[in-house]
């Protein structure tokens, strides 16, 4: 345990007035990001007056510059800045007032504001972007961003007016590969391309880089692993959002034996493994020990709704939990998949019922992944992937190994269980309310299936499961 767990009552309660007090300060810096956003939007709408009534032939650009000089100078920052401050604010509060009234209530963060407003940000109808709006406020002021986008992405399917095949083959078209030189000697390759293609290629290159680091001479560091979870998580989030920008992982630690080891770090093997699959056709190094690269392939994981196989509908699959994608390439990776899961849920409420595999296998990992999608520590987005299954009434005091006492915890939260005054209690249904030293208790849900429903003949009737959506393990690409 750490040294919070012999605080005294009046160190408590001084941790608890600190996490209040620093609420209040991002609300209060939440709700003048809001008011500043107003100021910007009300400046451009000034400077597009001024251009109607002066019937300027450039619609208004000339007098946004003026507006935004004028700003920019009394800010003393560059008014280029400015400028795109103005259209962004403007966006915000036009397109979305809803968003950006609940951000100026302190309701939402801004990073919050602006996760919904991207993920909504083709509704061209006004009454759609309201409901999505009101939707997605709602969820977004008892959620981290991070999961806020994930849902965002889904509600805002939804809205859509236009399916996802429609705008999937208009996306294709954009596809393309672009260099960008950054200065000492360095250039960033970017690409933009289909999601499953995309995270095929970077699941596969994480597969090649780990089986070179697996050569280690000892255990790496806990506060190494959590760092460099926490890392490949950002590099995830900038593949999904096609930003091509170098970043660094763990570092290799000073005095740390190199016998037979790589020194690289993961994002330094994902790099060179690239460089090599692209110049010569076959990763270097796939004659060391431990086994062959080159039959690592890249797989991911696609949720699609049992109709949408079928081809009753069109709701979208999902990528990972992440973004949707056209039910053409669902079907297609469906189709040559190996096994996939089976997820039951209730018709009305979506939530999970049951999981099951047309092949064996382990039912309650199965059932446990699809439940709870992410890290049960509130505000962590972390997938299953990335975690261990956790008891949360240790096994050894008698703790059962049954769904209602398993959880995913990501390694940084699994350890701040064990080594710390923090605590959790299962509330049955996925639900766990996690209390923390000040006393104060959060609590977690388990996030909803992104399900095919319909209407109960007779509510109180048993047995009527509505058939959710199929979790498929994709073939090698």
């Amino acid at each position: 345990m750490t040294a919070l767990a012999d605080a005294t009552l009046e160190q408590v309660d001084a941790l608890a007035a600190l996490t209040e007090t620093l609420v209040e300060v991002e609300r209060t810096i939440s709700r003048l990001q809001a008011a500043r956003d107003g100021i910007l939007a009300v400046g451009s709408r000034l400077a597009l007056q001024v251009a109607e009534q002066a019937e300027h032939p450039d619609h208004g650009e000339m007098s946004a510059r003026t507006v935004a000089a004028e700003f920019a100078a009394a800010l003393r920052v560059s008014d280029r800045t400015v400028q795109r401050r103005m259209a962004d604010a403007t966006w915000l509060v036009e397109r979305f007032p809803l968003v950006w009234e609940a951000q100026g209530d302190g309701r939402i963060s801004a990073a919050h504001a602006r996760i919904i407003c991207e993920a909504g940000e083709h509704l061209d109808d006004a009454a759609s972007r309201a409901a999505y709006s009101a939707q997605m406020i709602a969820f977004a002021e008892t959620e981290a961003p991070s999961r806020v986008a994930r849902m965002a992405r889904r509600v805002a399917e939804r809205f859509q007016p236009r399916s996802i095949d429609e705008r999937h083959r208009d996306a294709r078209k954009k596809r393309s590969l672009w260099v960008k030189d950054v200065g000492d000697g360095m250039s960033q390759l970017g690409m933009l391309g289909p999601s499953a293609l995309v995270h095929g290629a970077f699941d596969r290159l994480t597969q090649m880089a780990r089986s070179m680091q697996q050569h280690e001479p000892e255990q790496q560091p806990q506060q190494e692993r959590e760092q460099e979870q926490e890392q490949e998580q950002e590099a995830r989030e900038r593949v999904q959002e096609q930003e091509q920008r170098p970043g660094q992982e763990r570092e290799q630690q000073p005095g740390r034996e190199q016998a037979h080891a790589d020194p690289r770090t993961l994002a330094q093997l994902r790099n060179d493994l690239a460089f090599d699959l692209l110049l010569t056709g076959a990763p270097l190094g796939h004659d060391r020990p431990g086994g062959s690269l080159a039959a690592i392939r890249g797989s991911v994981s696609i949720t699609v709704p049992v109709t949408t196989l079928m081809g009753v509908d069109t709701t979208p699959a999902e990528l990972n939990g992440r973004v949707p994608i056209d039910p053409v390439t669902a079907r297609r990776l469906a189709g040559a998949a190996s096994g996939w899961d089976r997820v039951l849920t209730q018709p009305v409420t979506g939530a999970l019922l049951a999981v099951d595999r047309y092949r064996p296998g382990p039912d309650l990992r199965r059932h446990l992944r699809a439940r709870d999608q992410r890290c049960r520590f509130p505000t962590c987005g972390y997938p299953p992937a990335d975690c261990d299954i956790d008891h949360h009434h240790d096994a050894a005091l008698g703790g059962a190994t049954a769904e209602s006492n398993l959880g995913h915890l990501c390694r940084r939260h699994h350890m701040l269980k064990h080594h710390s005054p923090w605590t959790v209690e299962p509330l049955g249904d996925g639900v766990y309310a996690w209390t923390g030293p000040s006393g104060k208790t959060y609590i977690d849900r388990a996030p909803r299936q992104n399900t095919v429903t319909f209407a109960e003949e007779d509510e109180g009737r048993e047995g009527r499961e509505g058939v959710g959506a199929g979790v498929i393990t994709a073939p090698p690409f």
